[in-house]
């Protein structure tokens, strides 16, 4: 799929020769800094070096005076507490972090729904079982700020509710006290956390409140940085920091748990978020996936490490059988996508036995091929449930909120939703889905973009005197503007008048080649994933461009700097 390359705009020479100088740092990574809005020495140390004591006062949240004093409440009177938290990353996440803060001092147990038979969020079940078990106090965390009415059943039997979410509320709120920045009337200055951070911050408040030293809660921070990694959450601001030192003390300090998940995907460390992301988060997943993310929680709170590495067995094992359904429903679905006559800006593709646990990951590989807003859907307890994906710059929960009448309940963020809706209403759903993206998605949209942040020479990634067979100095640089994600991506960097001095194919699939430019004497190597497609234009013996990161490959107790290919063109 051919990508449209957005560059960069040029910052001015003199405005990044003045900041090089002032901070003693390469061109390269001057203008890098300036493209991310960071202008003066102390933006870049805080940066560099982002510091807890930046953290912002809780108490700013609303709402979270009173609950605070609620929790604190049921601290001291013994009240029986229930952490509910949704079951993917980071519900989970944030019921082992609270859950591990309070156990020492409160009368606290954790409920994780069932994904097939009670659904995303709070669920009947769920206060029943509070209620079965007498609890005075439910806090629910990464859910619960559109359970209007499963809030009010709470309270009916007589169980309070503090709602800690991050998702975008409705038009009414539930009948408890409500934690989440993105309140209109909030005023909190950071408005992205994760669900884990919201459950964090009213941590930090009871500390703040009682005078408590940070020590223990923030013992707790890699459970931060795997919520934020896991759920795409920008990374700035307060994020930075909390992502910051959770993945220090993961590298320093790690939790046996994440350890052992690690060992398992033969992830050596040190790790990064991207990692995370691809090891950790994916078999945190896999056991709500498949069958409970209780399991996810069990394995994370554990402190027995026969009960841990058994738990991390079991679920490196469902996500090892996730893999094959997701492989296996992605092949169904494109099948299912073929087959359709008209051309579409959308794609639904809907069967009744596909696994529910996985169709979620089953739209983003669509999207891979077909690169727009995309919905799959199964069926589950007698009515149609599914995921949705988008593509850059549309709001997929907006355009689902607009067929809201057709729907039994949806919930989500611009870039990804879930909805239930009746088997008699899909046809119509999907009618009404494609129409409302028909009338606001442009051309442009739909078509995949590849940002690229300065054009670089290969000469320009060493110094001169630099040993070519060596990580060069600039890379060393570019791995302290971790972590990454939304709000800081990684650098990508676009080189033109490349030519291929070695091609090859790996698995038939991966196009593994040392390149150089006529006015360069340095040859790097670089490898492009699933990009066998390419071949003919890099062995053709034309210059072409490539947009690519930099990387480190190691290999033979050797590590060397390689290209991590996002796309190539041939020069025009």
């Amino acid at each position: 799929m051919q990508k449209r390359w957005l560059v960069n705009k040029t910052i001015d020479s003199t405005a990044v020769e003045s900041f090089r100088s002032t901070l003693k740092v390469d061109a390269v990574v001057a203008e890098l800094l300036l493209q991310r809005g960071i202008t003066t020495f102390d933006e870049a140390e805080a940066f560099f070096r982002p510091r807890l004591e930046d953290l912002h006062d809780p108490f700013l949240m609303k709402n979270m005076k009173e609950a605070v004093e609620r929790l604190q409440e049921a601290v001291e009177q013994q009240q029986r507490i229930l952490l509910f938290g949704d079951y993917d990353v980071d519900g989970t996440t944030a019921v082992a972090m609270m859950y591990s803060f309070l156990k020492e001092t409160a009368l606290v147990d954790f409920y994780i729904p069932n994904r097939y038979t009670e659904g995303y969020g709070l669920s009947k079940q769920g206060i029943d079982f509070a209620s079965e078990h007498q609890v005075d106090l439910i806090i629910s965390l990464d859910c619960g700020i559109k359970s209007v009415e499963l809030v009010l059943y709470a309270r009916e039997k007589g169980i309070d509710f503090i709602v800690c979410d991050h998702h975008t509320p409705g038009d009414q709120l539930p009948d408890g006290i409500i934690l989440d920045p993105k309140q209109i009337d909030c005023n909190y200055p950071y408005d992205d956390l994760s669900g884990c951070g919201v459950g964090f911050k009213l941590l930090q408040g009871l500390c703040d409140y009682n005078n408590w030293s940070y020590n223990q809660l923030f013992s707790l921070l890699d459970f931060l940085a795997i919520s934020i990694g896991a759920d795409i959450v920008p990374v700035t601001g307060e994020n930075r920091i909390l992502c910051y030192h959770g993945m220090e003390l993961l590298n320093r300090n790690p939790r046996k748990a994440f350890q052992e998940l690690l060992l398992l995907a033969n992830r050596p460390f040190p790790v990064t978020l991207t990692d995370v992301v691809f090891t950790i988060a994916p078999r945190i997943n896999a056991a709500g996936r498949l069958r409970s993310g209780k399991f996810a929680v069990d394995l994370m709170i554990s402190d027995e490490v026969d009960e841990i590495n058994a738990l991390a067995e079991e679920i490196n094992a469902d996500n090892s059988e996730r893999r094959l359904l997701d492989k296996e429903i992605t092949t169904e679905a494109l099948e299912l996508i073929e087959q359709e006559e008209m051309e579409k800006v959308t794609t639904v593709v809907f069967k009744e036995n596909w696994h529910k646990g996985v169709v979620g990951i089953v739209a983003s590989r669509l999207i891979e091929t077909y690169y727009r807003p995309t919905i799959v859907l199964t069926e589950s307890n007698g009515v149609v449930t599914g995921s949705a994906r988008s593509i850059e710059g549309f709001d997929i929960y907006q355009a689902i909120a607009e067929c809201e009448d057709l729907l039994e309940q949806f919930g989500g963020h611009m870039y990804a939703a879930g909805l239930t809706l009746k088997r008699e209403d899909l046809n119509e759903f999907i009618a009404r889905f494609e129409e409302v993206v028909s009338n606001s998605i442009t051309a442009e949209i739909l078509v995949p973009e590849q940002k690229i942040d300065l054009n670089l020479s290969f000469n320009q990634l060493f110094t001169p005197e630099e040993n070519r067979l060596q990580i060069p100095r600039l890379k060393r640089i570019l791995n302290q503007f971790e972590p990454h994600g939304p709000g800081n991506m990684k650098p990508v960097f676009v080189s033109d008048n490349v030519f291929s001095t070695d091609v090859r194919l790996l698995k038939e699939a991966h196009l593994k080649l040392s390149m150089t430019q006529p006015t360069s004497d340095v040859v790097v190597d670089g490898i492009g994933f699933n990009m066998a497609d390419k071949m003919n234009t890099v062995a053709s013996g034309l210059p072409f461009q490539i947009a690519y990161t930099l990387e480190s490959n190691r290999w033979n107790g050797k590590e060397t700097v390689q290209l991590n290919i996002k796309d190539i063109r041939e020069m025009l």
